[in-house]
């Protein structure tokens, strides 16, 4: 499995942790959502999504947005990026 499928295998279970209905769990979240999505993302491009994920996951009852998974068809679909690190933690 090339590291850009990965990518979006890892993309779909942020946006999966996302999309779970626990009171406060998105105050916790956004902030983490935001970061992971900077270090998935790198430029300015990276921190453009993390500010919309952030934002996504913030505001009460936008969770049904795939941020992370629309960042990668963005990324790989319609600008055919090619392989790079998946996460630098």
């Amino acid at each position: 499995m090339s590291k850009n499928y990965k990518k979006l295998a890892l993309s779909i279970a942020f946006d999966a942790i996302g999309m779970i209905p626990i009171p406060f769990f998105d105050l916790l979240w956004a902030p983490t959502s935001g970061y992971l999505m900077t270090k998935m993302y790198k430029g300015k491009e990276g921190k453009i999504a993390g500010i919309i994920s952030f934002i996504e996951e913030i505001i009460p009852f936008s969770d049904f947005i795939p941020t992370f998974t629309i960042m990668w068809f963005y990324t790989y679909v319609f600008h055919k990026k090619e392989d790079d690190k998946i996460i630098e933690l």
